[in-house]
């Protein structure tokens, strides 16, 4: 594993990282340090009090924040492992680093932090705490493309979703035009569709080294005639915020108010859906937090 010299130039010299047996900063003694300061509260995991005998989080917990094995967390915490960029990314978001730490990860494992002209796909502390602390409603962030990068277990409850996150199978684009338009119905699909191409288009002009972004272009404009179509067409639709009615197997259709906010500078989406108050699906969104996941057709 590429190891750092005694300082970073403007990283380590500002912040006193602890350091492994040779004197240097490695990346395994920084994850045990990572996990052990951050607070179960802090990202949202439920625990009784006087139950824990760890500081901060056990590794079962960032295993499962990241979506790896308990295994491989402590393989990397004893430097047996060397981590991919996207794991790196999942890490630092289980573990809610810093733009300067979640950099000296990348620097310690031989990765970029991100290649120019490539979609920033990386969900900073700010961000993640938005989705801890809206639990009572559905909230998931996507990158420029319309990826999924993360979510909050209500947003899996109203839509859903279980699939991995930032895979194409998440995207939304992608999803519409492959027929997987989910749960959710939009009112005029005709402007959704042709919206959601001309964000696409925008997105690949800005990042044109995205390897990703152009594979699935290109992939979209084969199997789909209508995105041929609506991608070789110069006209621009705008897409803004609007109801939308989700279908939901057990507590019926929904009709919310879907706002998407930009993340300044970061380049990402939250999609917000809320009920109005007093509504009927005020109180069927309410059943949803209450049961979460969990199959309603089930026998108690």
């Amino acid at each position: 594993m590429p190891r750092a010299p005694a300082h970073w130039p403007g990283l380590c010299q500002a912040h006193p990282y602890p350091r492994g047996e040779n004197g240097l900063v490695n990346l395994a003694t920084l994850l045990r340090s990572w996990r052990a300061r951050v607070q179960p509260a802090d990202v949202g995991l439920p625990f009784r009090a006087g139950t824990r005998r760890t500081d901060g989080l056990r590794r079962e917990e960032v295993a499962w924040l990241a979506g790896v094995s308990p295994d491989y967390v402590k393989r990397l915490e004893q430097g047996r492992a060397h981590p991919s960029a996207a794991v790196l990314t999942a890490l630092s978001r289980a573990l809610r680093l810093s733009d300067a730490e979640y950099e000296l990860a990348c620097r310690l494992a031989g990765h970029a932090p991100r290649a120019a002209g490539t979609v920033p796909r990386r969900i900073g502390p700010s961000v993640q705490r938005l989705l801890d602390r809206f639990a009572d409603t559905p909230i998931a962030v996507f990158d420029a493309t319309w990826t999924l990068l993360e979510h909050n277990e209500l947003w899996t409850a109203l839509t859903g979703d279980t699939h991995p996150r930032g895979t194409r199978a998440t995207n939304l684009v992608w999803r519409f035009f492959h027929g997987e338009t989910g749960r959710v119905r939009h009112p005029d699909p005709d402007s959704y569709r042709a919206a959601m191409v001309t964000d696409l288009r925008d997105a690949a002009a800005r990042y044109p080294a995205d390897p990703e972004l152009a594979g699935m272009i290109a992939q979209l404009r084969r199997d789909s005639d209508a995105f041929a179509r609506l991608w070789a067409d110069p006209t621009a639709t705008a897409y803004g915020n609007e109801r939308k009615t989700v279908d939901h197997p057990q507590v019926g259709a929904l009709d919310l108010d879907c706002d998407i906010l930009s993340v300044h500078g970061a380049d990402l989406r939250i999609i917000v859906f809320t009920a109005a108050p007093g509504t009927e699906a005020e109180g069927r969104l309410r059943l949803l937090s209450v049961l979460g996941t969990q199959d309603m057709n089930t026998p108690a």
